[in-house]
């Protein structure tokens, strides 16, 4: 066939869909105008200086109460077990150190796992909508990745807090793309899927990657990730967030080693699953940053929720219900409340099998129960750290209360963190009935906690195994980290 003949065949074949590398190249968008090369460029390049003074402000509320729930989950036995592992499965690497212990330390990369185990050992981390912990997959990895570097290349407190709240974002902006993601998961736990990506986002800037490597550490963190929602409510739930936190770091690590991956991970290509295997109705946009220095940061537009007790965010809901109700029947008494006043127990939540719970087994179980939470409001009025002792998980009068306990799923209640309520119906053995109902706890995004509770929360946590000086220094070193001309003084405070 003559050279002619061949140039005038191939566009034909090209156009009917028949010359396949034709095809490919016709429908391949420029590598610059994808989705996930916007967000590589994002990563590199977006400065301190879009940091507002809000984001500021929240984010260090943010790394403030992570720390003090990971200092506090390190006296639990999942973060024990973590730790035993990791000292005796890997050869010693004394490097990074390790939430609550003098003297330990390991790999970055185990360090990031173990404190991110220990962030979520009591589901007392923080939650944003849609739904996810963000801080605990990211935290650990930068405070790792710091205590790597030389002491001369420290990165300074502004540009830390930079790369946190650039994991914090990479987290926030997928879980946008889908409808899916809003509501209350099903299928896998979604830290362990968006935390990988934000720990890598944030690890990538600390390392200053270039853009393109940038995109490759979060297409490596997406062949990393993922967590059936079977192990809820298991001691495995909180390995989701350590592996996030340590799988991230490893990806931005291989990505500045020059390993390649999928330059359209982050975008919808028919036929070719990228992040859309986890959520099938992703439809991604380009992260774009002005030119004119302007880029509004998620955090800007919506706090964070903390949590006031360790347990599943939507307990909060059924738990101050509980509670309003706990006021009214301990007037009618003396002062206590007594299962002999109770005749039957209505919970109205919105459906989700895996926090429904009757009669849970264990202190993770209890973590993930409606039916718990509300009973234990119901009789003390509150619910706290010790309301998950193997002691309390056993009490006669907490076991006849939950014998009493029914569920409604009302249509208008969504399994949303945004939007669903927890009301408690107690009907007494007189037939009088007493109702509690909320739809916004202390703690949520809508009502964020001061930062008198938000202190008195981390001197409560962190308090159990730091010296109160220590306490009180990483307070004010986390209040002032953005001044700092480099982060130091917060890694030297966390053993």
């Amino acid at each position: 066939m003559s050279s002619k003949l061949q140039k005038t065949i191939r566009p034909v074949l090209a156009v009917r869909g028949l010359h396949k590398s034709a095809v490919e190249v016709l429908r391949r968008p420029a590598p610059e105008d994808t989705v996930t090369a916007s967000f590589g460029k994002f990563i590199s390049e977006v400065k301190p200086q879009h940091l507002s003074s809000v984001v500021l402000h929240r984010s260090k509320r943010m790394v403030l109460d992570s720390i003090g729930v990971g200092v506090i989950g390190s006296t639990t036995d999942v973060f024990e077990l973590a730790l035993q592992h990791c000292q005796h499965m890997y050869a010693p690497d004394d490097i990074s150190s390790v939430y609550g212990r003098r003297g330990t330390r390991l790999s970055p990369t185990l360090a990031a796992f173990v404190n991110g185990v220990a962030t979520h050992s009591m589901d007392f981390d923080d939650t944003w909508h849609p739904a996810t912990h963000p801080s605990g997959a990211v935290l650990p990895a930068v405070l790792a990745l710091s205590d790597m570097m030389s002491a001369n290349s420290k990165p300074s407190g502004l540009d830390f807090l930079l790369a946190f709240n650039i994991g914090i974002e990479i987290q926030g902006r997928l879980m946008r793309f889908s409808n899916e993601a809003h509501n209350i998961p099903k299928r896998f736990h979604p830290p362990s899927v968006v935390g990988t990506m934000g720990s890598a986002a944030a690890c990538a800037r600390l390392l200053s990657l270039d853009p393109s490597q940038c995109s490759h550490a979060l297409a490596i963190a997406t062949s990393l990730s993922g967590a059936p929602m079977a192990n809820a409510a298991t001691q495995s739930k909180p390995l989701h967030i350590g592996n996030a936190s340590r799988l991230g770091l490893e990806a931005a690590l291989l990505a500045s080693r020059g390993l390649e991956a999928s330059s359209l991970v982050l975008d919808a290509v028919t036929g070719v699953a990228g992040f859309n295997a986890f959520y099938e109705d992703y439809v991604p946009q380009p992260l774009e940053l002005s030119n004119d220095d302007g880029h509004m940061f998620l955090l800007e537009e919506q706090d964070m929720a903390f949590k006031r007790f360790p347990a599943h965010l939507g307990m909060h809901w059924v738990a101050d219900a509980a509670a309003s109700v706990h006021k009214i029947l301990v007037g009618f008494g003396p002062g206590t409340v007594s299962p002999a006043q109770v005749q039957d127990i209505l919970l109205r939540v919105p459906k989700s099998k895996y926090i429904n719970r009757p009669f849970p087994d264990s202190e993770h179980e209890a973590r993930h129960s409606f039916q718990f939470n509300a009973c234990s409001a119901l009789l003390d009025g509150e619910v706290t750290v010790q309301s998950f002792t193997p002691a309390a998980l056993r009490r006669p009068d907490l076991l006849a209360l939950l014998s009493r306990v029914r569920m409604e799923h009302p249509q208008d209640n969504p399994a949303n963190f945004n939007s669903m309520y927890g009301e408690v119906q107690v009907t007494l053995v007189g037939g009088d009935i007493l109702k509690g109902h909320c739809d916004t706890f202390y703690g949520h995004w809508r009502n964020p906690l001061t930062n008198e509770s938000l202190r008195k929360k981390f001197r409560n946590n962190a308090g159990a195994v730091l010296p109160s000086e220590k306490v009180e220094r990483l307070i004010d070193v986390v209040e002032e980290l953005d001044r700092l001309g480099d982060c130091r003084a917060l890694l030297s405070q966390l053993q």
